[in-house]
C-alpha cells in the first residue's frame, strides 16, 4: 500500500466527508484518486470508525488502519492503558505486534522498544502510525522464533499476545495449542527477560494455568463494563514461585467506576461461605470477579451470605458499601403477583427457566428500570423484586 498517497490531504479530507456514509454504496463508486482503489479508502473508514470506540487516540488525519481482523484483535485503548500501569524500565520487547495499540502504552516509560512483526503490511502500517504519533522504536520484520532464534539482547520486560486461532478460524485454548508454544518458548523468554507480560483468550482455565507455567507470580483477569476481555500472565523470574507458593488474582471492571477486587488463589480453597435465605440486598459479582472463581473469598472478605452453592448471589441485611459488582435493594415475591405485561430486566441464575421462558410463562414484557431476579437460596426457589 502506497501510505503517502492514502495520508495526502486531499485523500483524507474525503475519508473524513464519507465517515457516515453508507460503505457498501460507497464501494460500488469508483475511486476519484487514480493511486488509491475504493476497497482502501472504505478501509480506512472503517477503522476510523472503530477507532472511535476502540482506541479514540488514533483519530488524527495520516493514521492508517489495516484489516478488519487485525483491528478485531488489537487491544482497546483502556486495556492497553490498564497494562501500562506501574511498567517502566531500560528496554521493552513485544514479540507479537499486531496493531500496536499495547506496546504503544506499555512502552511509554522505556528508553528502548523493539517491536516484533511477521506480517510486512502490519508492521509497516504500525511504523507510520508511531512516526505520526512521534514515538520511536525499532521495527523488525521476522517471526517471533527467528528473532528469539538470533537475539543476543537482555530486555528488562517481554509482552505477547500468541495467536489463539487455527487456519479453520477454530478458537484455540491449550497451550499447546497456541503460537507460539508458551510450553516450548518460556526458558527462552526467561533467559532473556525477569518479566514476561503474556496475553491470553478470557476462557483459559486459570488452575490449568498455573500448574503448567512455572514462575506466575500474578494473573489480571481484565473486563470493560462487565465483559471479560482478557487474562494477563506476569511471569516474574526475580520472584521465583517455589512449590506451593501463592498467585495473585487480581480481577478488574474497566469503565465502571468499582474498585479492584484481589485475592491470593490458594485463599480461595480455605474460604468458606455462610449461606442465607435473601435479605434486604443482593450482590451480584462482576465477571471478572466470576471468572476468577472467586465464590467463597468474596463472600468472606466482604461479610456477605451466600444464596446457594451454584447461585453466586450474596445478599445481607444492611447495605455493603464499595461491592465489586452490581447491588440491589430486594424484596422476595410469589409468582401470583406478577402483573402482565409490566416491565422488567430478568436475570437467572440457577433456575429452571431461561428469562424468554419467563416472560412467556409470566406474560412479562423486556425493559424498563426494575429487575426480577429468579434463582435459588438454600430455602429453595426464590423471585426477588429490585426497588
Amino acid at each position: 500500500m502506497n501510505y503517502s498517497k492514502l495520508i495526502s490531504s486531499d485523500i483524507q479530507y474525503y475519508i473524513g466527508q464519507n465517515i457516515n456514509s453508507d460503505l457498501n454504496r460507497l464501494l460500488l463508486k469508483k475511486s476519484p484518486f487514480p493511486e488509491v482503489s475504493m476497497q482502501q479508502i472504505v478501509q480506512q473508514i472503517k477503522g476510523k470508525k472503530t477507532a472511535e470506540k476502540k482506541f479514540p487516540f488514533l483519530l488524527k488525519e495520516a493514521i492508517v488502519f489495516p484489516p478488519n481482523l487485525n483491528l478485531e484483535q488489537a487491544s482497546s485503548q483502556s486495556t492497553a492503558e490498564y497494562k501500562a500501569q506501574n511498567l517502566s524500565g531500560k528496554s521493552f520487547l513485544d514479540l507479537t505486534c499486531g496493531f500496536g495499540i499495547d506496546a504503544y502504552f506499555m512502552s511509554q516509560n522505556f528508553a528502548e522498544v523493539t517491536l516484533i512483526e511477521q506480517n510486512p503490511e502490519l508492521i509497516s502500517i504500525v511504523e507510520n502510525n508511531w512516526k505520526i504519533l512521534d514515538r520511536k522504536a525499532s521495527f523488525i520484520n521476522e517471526s517471533l522464533e527467528r528473532f528469539l532464534e538470533n537475539n543476543q539482547q537482555r530486555f528488562d520486560v517481554i509482552y505477547l499476545d500468541p495467536a489463539r486461532r487455527d487456519l479453520q478460524n477454530k478458537k484455540k485454548f491449550l497451550l499447546e495449542d497456541l503460537s507460539p508454544n508458551l510450553l516450548e518458548i518460556e526458558n527462552s523468554l526467561s533467559s532473556i527477560s525477569d518479566k514476561i507480560i503474556v496475553k491470553l483468550s478470557p476462557l483459559i482455565d486459570i488452575s490449568y494455568l498455573i500448574s503448567e507455567l512455572k514462575n506466575i507470580t500474578e494473573i489480571q483477569i481484565i473486563a470493560v463494563r462487565n465483559e471479560v476481555k482478557e487474562l494477563l500472565l506476569i511471569i516474574d523470574n526475580q520472584e521465583k514461585r517455589e512449590k506451593n507458593k501463592d498467585v495473585k488474582i487480581r480481577c478488574t471492571n474497566l469503565e465502571s467506576g468499582e474498585q479492584e477486587f484481589s485475592f491470593n488463589f490458594n485463599d480461595e480453597k480455605s474460604a468458606k461461605s455462610e449461606f442465607s435465605e435473601s435479605l434486604n440486598f443482593l450482590y451480584i459479582p462482576n465477571n471478572s470477579i466470576l471468572k476468577a472463581g472467586a465464590f467463597n473469598i468474596i463472600s468472606d472478605k466482604f461479610g456477605l451470605k451466600k444464596l446457594h452453592p451454584n447461585s453466586h448471589f450474596y445478599t445481607s441485611e444492611h447495605k455493603i458499601e464499595n461491592f465489586t459488582g452490581r447491588i440491589l435493594q430486594i424484596e422476595k415475591i410469589e409468582a401470583k403477583d406478577l402483573n402482565k405485561g409490566e416491565k422488567y430486566n430478568i436475570v437467572c441464575k440457577n433456575y429452571p427457566l431461561k428469562p424468554e421462558e419467563i416472560r412467556k410463562k409470566y406474560k412479562l414484557t423486556d425493559g424498563g428500570n426494575q429487575y426480577l431476579i429468579f434463582t435459588q437460596s438454600i430455602k429453595g426457589k426464590e423471585i426477588l423484586k429490585s426497588f
